[in-house]
């Protein structure tokens, strides 16, 4: 994915993003015991509460850290090992430490390469500034975390306690995990840096989506032990509340009222920074259905799920199904002229947010799981940094006619992507590109930037562009094995 192993830290912290629209799940909501209560403190979209609690309330939140930690580990069969520290944090401390994590983490300081081929795939506005956005929303979106380096849950000295409890429920899981299963350790192996290879392997492309799987894992149960948690008023869980669980993902994607800073951020961040979140609950409920508590807690941690694919296709992980890695061509041959700038994986989770964005929710949901494995390869040319980006995306499908299709899809974006795009003269296709149903053959559009090619053969996409032809002459060769052929007629809307 060439976006979320750049961001491990952030998607670990978005508490309230993701946890508030689960508020209104009920009209009971749990406390420490957890009773019932008919308060619904997120009601209405109210704005969070700008008065600090008082040190009475502080003082039954550190209490409620002990029951809440008994119910999680029930709830998810993790034993307690021992208590958990605690400290009360106030918005500026919390602040100064994200900041302080974001300057210095190294996947994070990565981000300015990802937001360049972000751009390129038309995901980011080309004037977008991620690491502002980044920042802001951070500073609005924080709940409460758990620093599995200081063994400590952070709660929070403006945040109301009723909302606190169920992030406890979250937070304290990740205590659970950790004591388990080192939570840093076992998320760091996961975390390939393609970036630092010299010679690439086609399993080195394959485990670049290693992190992201596991991330979701961590955050899916974490979630689940939250719905729980406030679903036990009503004897319920997310086991037998498969409702629930849709009506918190509906939630997740439109944000609250009050995450003015969620709310306008591009359709890639809102999939992206909500995936270990949305598709990981689906994932570890099903897994619960399927095989009981104890696999679906301990399993994912002692065998792992590797690819965006079997987080968002939990039947794939459970089967063991198995996809071979695809091979790759000489790199270093093809671009000897060219500046390796980034390269990643293209999973299942990415093909389905370029769907999305370029032809909608619905197209995207019946072309995604048809994803058989994919990469890209950016580069500048040497002595030429600025200028522009070039790219090579190649991506396998399930079937001729599911290339065809996302072909299509592709082909509709770069209208939306470019300022200046022109076809050759003798070109069959329609004017306007949203009107591809799917797209097969050659074809080839001249923009601002330079030429962009996409060839489809057989279950195969090759994508370049900004490259020179003569380049794309050799992909063609080493990915299909083909030369040019002539455009062959596309299936209109």
């Amino acid at each position: 994915m060439f976006w979320l192993r750049r961001v491990p830290l952030i998607s670990a912290l978005l508490l309230v993003l993701m946890g508030a629209p689960g508020w209104t799940l009920s009209e009971e909501q749990p406390s420490a015991e957890p009773p019932a209560s008919n308060q619904n403190p997120a009601a209405e979209g109210e704005a969070k509460p700008q008065t600090k609690i008082t040190p009475e309330q502080a003082e039954q939140l550190f209490r409620d850290v002990d029951t809440i930690l008994d119910f999680a580990s029930k709830d998810t069969a993790l034993p307690k090992k021992h208590d958990v520290k605690r400290r009360l944090a106030s918005r500026e401390e919390v602040v100064a430490y994200l900041k302080k994590n974001m300057a210095e983490d190294k996947d994070v300081q990565r981000l300015r390469r990802t937001e360049l081929v972000l751009k390129k795939f038309g995901l980011l506005p080309k004037d977008f500034d991620l690491q502002t956005f980044l920042v802001g929303l951070l500073e609005e979106q924080v709940a409460g975390y758990y620093d599995a380096k200081t063994k400590t849950v952070n709660l929070l000295d403006w945040v109301l306690p009723d909302l606190q409890r169920p992030v406890l429920a979250h937070e304290l899981t990740h205590a659970l995990q950790d004591q388990s299963f080192g939570l840093d350790k076992w998320l760091k192996k996961g975390s390939e840096d393609l970036d630092a290879k010299k010679d690439l392997t086609p399993d080195d492309i394959t485990k670049d989506e290693y992190s992201e799987a596991r991330q979701a894992i961590v955050e899916g149960q974490a979630m689940v032990t939250l719905l729980d948690y406030m679903l036990a008023p009503m004897h319920r869980t997310v086991a037998d509340s498969p409702e629930i669980v849709k009506t918190l993902n509906e939630g997740m994607q439109s944000g609250t009222a009050d995450s003015v800073q969620y709310r306008k951020a591009p359709i890639f961040l809102k999939e992206a920074l909500t995936f270990p979140y949305r598709y990981g609950v689906e994932f570890e409920a099903q897994l619960i259905r399927a095989q009981g508590k104890e696999k679906a807690f301990s399993g994912p941690f002692q065998n792992p799920p590797l690819t965006s694919r079997e987080i968002m296709q939990p039947e794939t992980y459970i089967s063991g199904e198995h996809l071979a890695p695809m091979p790759l061509p000489d790199f270093k041959h093809i671009f000897k002229s060219y500046d390796r700038f980034d390269i990643g994986a293209i999973g299942e989770f990415d093909v389905a947010v370029l769907a999305k964005q370029y032809a909608g929710e619905k197209l995207s949901g019946e072309i995604y799981p048809n994803w058989r494995g994919g990469y890209y390869y950016s580069v500048h040319l040497k002595g030429n940094s600025a200028g522009a980006l070039g790219l090579v995306f190649v991506s396998k499908w399930a079937s001729v006619k599911a290339a065809a299709q996302f072909a299509a899809v592709y082909a509709r974006g770069i209208q939306q992507r470019y300022k200046k795009v022109e076809a050759p003269a003798d070109s069959t296709l329609p004017a306007d590109l949203k009107m591809l149903g799917s797209l097969s053959g050659d074809h080839t559009w001249t923009t601002e930037e330079g030429a962009v090619v996409l060839v489809v053969r057989g279950d195969t996409l090759l994508v370049t562009e900004s490259l020179d032809p003569a380049i794309t002459e050799q992909f063609r060769a080493a990915v299909l094995n083909s030369k040019a052929a002539p455009a062959a007629p596309a299936e209109i809307h």
